[in-house]
């Protein structure tokens, strides 16, 4: 690494489909919103010759050409992927947003990648969300490097960087996290900052100058050896103690030289195993240039130091009944076993899958079962199905480069899989392969939405249909109890989304409104009703009387119906009217609209007539004893509780304790987590935490996770449950 400039003029770059695995590297770029993730992947294409110095493809386009919700947003939306050649490897760089909301996507694109690239600001340092994603890296055992860009920023320090880096990722050791080159400054300029023009290789000890434009390699002056003896040491100290060659160490200390070619084979074993992470520099090409500061070192790093698919973990898979299978390594001559870990829709090509290969080849025009188990409770109901591979592409921004077939390890997309959806697994028709979904976060706030009109409620399913099957962050809920259709998103931004979504890509326009909990009602004490329903008109008449007493049960008991009726004051065949007629008031309200529960009916007594009692009025008499015994009841309003987990760091235990304290919420304990993260349990009733993913990101700056589950209803407070009644009573 570092020992070799490279340009690749025009087309050269431009990655075909892989012949064999082993040519093949898959990285994911990760790292918080701002921190130039996208910019960096422009500048790796340019260097790679896959863009023009005006960062376009020779047939039109430009890297950055992914969804014009992102234009308007200016932020990243949707996991992108760019493909490039470096020195005979094709490089799929997964670009992944870097905003919490879109979780999902960064995801689906570790799941795509063998080895991640984690970009972090010289201006911004690393955040909690960050960590975060590097302690889920390291429990896979996933390959990191880190690049650390803006260093022409004001104040910007690489040493300083470096140090927060090894801090912040190198909890177990911080010698495995440590620099491969250092900044080579330029002249200061008049406010004191002397900008960053090349690096100096700490192995190698070369210059790499890129004040022109152009890498150029040189040998350092005899006064800047001694500035990089202390960096230089401590990094081959560092390969050396991740050496598999356990007599290097000793060897080392006695004094013996260690060739570069030892130390450079040593590094690019550990990086590929995870267990050492060098951090770069990079900075994307001057206007005119042809080559972005480090890009080239950072393009040998992933190339001659990431793992290929080779090496990643085999796959687990199943049969679609469930029973275990065992498959080789990233094998194009095995069974096929794919994924979409992408779903996406153009408009003039229709719906595109972006899918990784994990076993086997896949062939355009080849038929594939497509199998969806496990998302169930998100909206995605279980699926098999036979599908034809339409055309094979690689994706660069909206172009799509048309490829004939994709060998294991390798990425493309697939054009009019009308059933698949993202997590979705493609194998072979005549041997059906399940892979076990990926785990998503759950969608913890809630959007109400209606059509704006009837034209818009005619698409509106089919709009939601395709936009839950696209993103399986997203859960679809049809709520029978409030009768609103809600979208459970994973914060504001990605609600916004969504409903850009839905009016611009399916042409429906959506209303959002307020989010309704499902409240219930009980009685809060005994009482008794009378339903008499009496109605005499031409021909047979209405008659129908019956008493009630109702009285509270326990939570959780629903209606419970008792008959108690002597001497045949009701008929037999009429006491199921009257049960009849109790449920279904109870399930309309009987004070604030709301289901009623947990109660005890009893039938005391009633009157009947031999002509003009029928089934119809002893339902109607039901109904109103029950209404009547409500009238005098002291009737509570019950609000759904839910059991709320929130992981939070140790600095933030104090002000989330008192933010649910102050959501009426009952802390149930709390316990010590590794990490220095506490869990905090607690109940909370439901409407206090509409928005608590928002609030809770903000009180955490982005850490902190949360889960909730129901509990039970319970009553509320008085002054809020009038609050809702009123509340009612307006809407009414």
């Amino acid at each position: 690494m570092g020992d070799k400039a490279q340009t690749h003029p025009g087309a050269a770059g431009r990655a075909q489909a892989a012949d064999h695995p082993q040519s093949v590297r898959n990285v994911v770029l990760v790292g918080h919103s701002g921190s130039g993730k996208t910019t960096l992947v422009e500048a790796l294409a340019l260097t790679a010759g896959a863009v023009n110095r005006a960062g376009r493809v020779e047939d039109g386009g430009t890297v950055s050409d992914y969804d014009e919700i992102e234009h308007r947003q200016q932020r990243s939306v949707q996991l992108s992927l760019v493909p490039v050649e470096w020195d005979g490897i094709k490089v799929n760089l997964l670009d992944t947003p870097g905003y919490a909301d879109f979780v999902g996507e960064l995801r689906a694109g570790l799941r795509a990648a063998d080895a991640a690239l984690f970009v972090v600001s010289a201006s911004d340092g690393v955040d909690g969300s960050t960590r975060m994603v590097w302690e889920e890296c390291a429990a896979v055992g996933m390959p990191r490097a880190i690049v650390v860009t803006h260093l022409e920023a004001a104040r910007a320090d690489f040493d300083e960087m470096t140090r927060v880096c090894a801090e912040a990722f190198g909890a177990d050791d911080p010698d495995a996290v440590l620099p491969l080159y250092l900044p080579l400054h330029g002249p200061q300029a008049p406010d004191g900052h002397a900008p960053v023009t090349g690096l100096i290789g700490l192995l190698s000890q070369k210059l790499f100058d890129y004040s022109t434009g152009e890498r150029k390699e040189s040998e350092p002056g005899e006064d800047q050896l001694p500035l990089i003896e202390e960096a230089r040491n401590r990094l081959i100290e560092g390969i050396i103690s991740e050496s598999e060659d356990e007599t290097l160490m000793d060897r080392y200390l006695g004094g013996e030289p260690v060739d570069v070619k030892t130390l450079i084979d040593d590094l690019e074993r550990a990086v590929a195993r995870g267990a050492f992470f060098p951090v770069l520099a990079a900075a994307p090409a001057a206007e005119g240039s042809r080559q972005g500061l480090g890009t080239v070192e950072l393009l040998e790093l992933i190339t001659r130091g990431f793992p290929t698919p080779l090496e990643h973990e085999t796959v687990r898979v199943t049969t679609v009944d469930g029973e275990p299978r065992e498959l080789k390594p990233c094998d194009p001559d095995a069974p096929l076993v794919a994924e979409v870990v992408k779903t996406s829709s153009d408009p003039y090509v229709g719906r595109l899958s972006l899918i990784r290969v994990f076993s086997g080849t896949l062939r355009a025009d080849q038929t594939v079962h497509v199998s969806g188990h496990g998302l169930a409770d998100r909206g995605h109901e279980d699926h098999d199905v036979d599908e034809r591979i339409g055309a094979l592409s690689t994706p660069f921004g909206k172009l799509q480069r048309p490829v004939s077939h994709v060998i294991a390890g390798d990425l493309a997309c697939v054009a009019k899989l009308s059933r698949a959806e993202t997590g979705d697994t493609l194998s072979a028709k005549d041997d059906p392969l399940l892979m076990e979904p990926w785990q998503m976060p759950d969608p913890l706030l809630p959007l109400a939405i209606q059509a704006h009109s009837k034209p818009d409620e005619d698409k509106l399913s089919q709009g939601l249909a395709r936009l839950v099957a696209e993103d399986p962050t997203m859960r679809l809920e049809q709520n029978q109890d409030t009768h609103q259709v809600v979208l459970w998103c994973l914060g504001e931004a990605h609600a916004d989304v969504a409903l850009e979504r839905l009016r611009s890509r399916y042409g429906v326009q959506v209303d959002v409104v307020p989010h309704r909990v499902s409240l219930r009602e009980t009685f809060a004490s005994r009482s008794a009703g009378r339903g008499r329903h009496v109605k005499q008109s031409g021909g047979h008449g209405q008659f129908a009387i019956c008493e009630i007493e109702v009285e509270p049960l326990p939570g959780g008991s629903g209606i419970e119906f008792v008959d108690k009726v002597v001497g045949g004051a009701v008929p037999r065949q009429f006491i199921p009217s009257v049960e009849k007629g109790v449920r279904a008031q109870a399930a309309k309200g009987v004070a604030a609209g709301y289901p009623l529960i947990d109660v005890r009916v009893t039938l005391l007594d009633g009157k009947a007539h031999s002509v003009d009692s029928s089934d119809a009025a002893f339902q109607t008499a039901g109904a109103l004893a029950l209404r009547e015994a409500a009238v005098d009841a002291k009737i509570h309003l019950l609000e759904p509780v839910a059991e709320v987990s929130v992981l939070i760091g140790d600095d933030f235990v104090g002000a989330v304790m008192s933010d649910l304290s102050g959501r009426r919420g009952r802390v149930l304990g709390t316990e010590q987590t590794p990490g220095g993260r506490t869990l905090i349990r607690a109940e909370v009733p439901e409407i206090e935490i509409g928005r608590y993913a928002i609030d809770l990101r903000s009180m955490a700056h982005g850490t902190a996770r949360f889960s909730r589950r129901y509990a039970r209803h319970e009553p509320m407070p008085p002054q809020v449950a009038e609050r809702v009644r009123e509340e009612a009573r307006a809407a009414s």
